[in-house]
C-alpha cells in the first residue's frame, strides 16, 4: 500500500473553501430584463447591456458609439460590407450621417452601387424560394441571398453614372471619393430623395471605394471608357472592345492620401464596422501607414491608432478571416489603443440587420434626451 497522504498529516482537509459574494471585489451584477420596464429603444438596448451574451455586447456597442459621436476631438469612420442596402439598411447609414455619427465612409462598390437603385426610386423585391436561380437570370432577376436586384435596375445606374461621368475632367485623374461625390452631387440636385451618396455629400462626408473595379459601379466606369474607344472606331466590323480596350484615368492612390491626409485633422480616432472584408481592412491599415512611413523615410510622423471601435458581424474569430479578427489583434499591428492605455471597443456577433438598427435607434434618442436637456437647461 501506498504511504503517501492526500494532505500532510499536521494540515486536516479542508472541506470548504473561502468563498466571496462579489461584492468585496466589485463586480458588476447584471439585471433580469423586463419587458413591461422598456419604454423606449434606449431602454431597451440599455436594459440589454446589462445581460449576457450578444445582448450585452449591444449595450456595450451603444455605449461606446455614443461616446465616440459625443466626442468632439474623435473622427469616425465608417465601413460597410455584404448586402446591406439590398437588405434595405441604406437608411440607417443617412441617419448616422445626418448625426453625426460618421464623418467618412469606407464601402464596398456593390454597397454603393444597389444603394443608388433606391436612391433613384428603383425597387428590389423578395426572392421567391421556388423559383429556379436558372428561371431568375433568364428573367433579369439577380438574387442576393433572399432578395432581388433587377438588371434593369443596374442599366439604369449605369445610365445614371455615364451622364455624370461625362461631367468630369477626363485629363485629371480620377478616384473613388471624386466619383461618389459627383453621384452625391447628382442626387442632391435631383430633389430630397433620401440616399447614402446624397447625405454623405450634404454633410461633407467622403465616401472611399478601395476595391473600385469590384463593383457595378467600377464595370460602369470601365464601360464608359470603352464606349468613347468605340466611338473613335465608328462602324468598323471588327472592332473588338477588349482588344481595344484602354483604362480611364483612375488612380486609387489618391484615395489612399485622402484618406490618410483626413485621419490627421482630429487628435482622436473612431471606427464603426458592418461586416468586414477590403473596407474595414483598409480602413485601419492607416495607423501602419504613418507608422512604416515614419520608419522607412526616417521622419517624424503621428502614429495614429482607433481609440474607439463598434463592429457587428457574425464571423467568429476562428474562421480566420479579417472579419473576424479582433481589435485585440489589430493592438498587435498598431492600428488600436488598447484598453490598457484607454481603448474602448465593442464587438457584437450577430446579423446586422438585427442588431444595428437597433443600435442606432437607441444612441439617436440618447443624443435626443442629451439635446433636450440642454435646451432646458438654458
Amino acid at each position: 500500500m501506498s504511504d503517501r497522504h492526500p494532505h500532510p498529516p499536521h494540515e486536516p482537509p479542508r472541506a470548504v473553501r473561502d468563498l466571496n459574494d462579489g461584492v468585496e471585489d466589485q463586480l458588476v451584477p447584471i439585471t433580469a430584463l423586463d419587458p413591461l420596464q422598456i419604454k423606449s429603444f434606449d431602454d431597451l438596448v440599455t436594459a440589454m447591456g446589462r445581460t449576457a451574451f450578444s445582448g450585452r455586447s449591444l449595450g456595450e456597442a451603444c455605449d461606446v458609439l455614443t461616446e465616440m459621436t459625443l466626442d468632439p476631438e474623435c473622427l469616425i469612420v465608417a465601413t460597410f460590407s455584404g448586402a446591406m442596402t439590398v437588405a434595405k439598411m441604406g437608411m440607417v447609414i443617412v441617419r448616422m450621417i445626418e448625426a453625426g455619427m460618421i464623418h467618412a465612409i469606407i464601402s464596398t462598390g456593390a454597397l454603393m452601387a444597389h444603394g443608388l437603385s433606391e436612391a433613384v426610386g428603383l425597387l428590389h423585391y423578395k426572392a421567391n424560394p421556388n423559383v429556379p436561380d436558372e428561371v431568375l437570370f433568364q428573367k433579369g432577376y439577380n438574387r442576393v441571398y433572399d432578395t432581388l436586384e433587377m438588371e434593369k435596375n443596374l442599366n439604369t445606374i449605369d445610365e445614371f453614372v455615364r451622364a455624370e461621368l461625362d461631367k468630369l475632367d477626363p485629363n485629371v485623374p480620377w478616384s473613388s471619393e471624386m466619383i461618389c461625390r459627383q453621384l452625391g452631387k447628382a442626387l442632391a440636385e435631383m430633389g430630397d430623395s433620401p440616399g447614402i451618396l446624397r447625405s454623405a455629400y450634404l454633410h461633407n462626408v467622403p465616401v472611399y471605394v478601395p476595391a473600385f473595379t469590384d463593383s457595378e459601379i467600377g464595370l460602369d466606369v470601365a464601360v464608359w471608357k470603352l464606349r468613347q474607344i468605340h466611338a473613335q472606331h465608328g462602324s468598323d466590323p471588327h472592332f473588338d472592345p477588349f482588344k481595344h480596350a484602354a483604362p480611364p484615368a483612375f488612380n486609387p492612390f489618391l484615395d489612399l492620401l485622402s484618406y490618410a491626409k483626413l485621419i490627421a485633422t482630429k487628435k482622436k480616432l473612431g471606427i464603426f464596422t458592418i461586416g468586414g472584408g477590403v473596407p474595414r481592412n483598409w480602413a485601419q491599415q492607416v495607423g501602419p501607414f504613418y507608422d512604416i512611413v515614419g520608419h522607412r523615410l526616417g521622419v517624424e510622423v503621428t502614429h495614429p491608432r482607433f481609440q474607439y471601435g463598434v463592429r457587428i458581424c457574425p464571423e467568429p474569430v476562428h474562421w480566420g478571416g479579417l472579419s473576424g479578427c479582433t481589435y485585440s489583434e489589430g493592438v498587435s499591428w498598431g492600428k488600436f489603443v488598447p484598453p490598457n492605455e484607454g481603448g474602448r471597443y465593442a464587438e457584437v456577433y450577430a446579423d446586422a440587420t438585427v442588431a444595428w438598427p437597433l443600435l442606432v435607434r437607441a444612441v439617436l434618442e440618447r443624443l435626443e434626451k442629451r439635446r433636450n436637456k440642454a435646451t432646458e437647461a438654458k
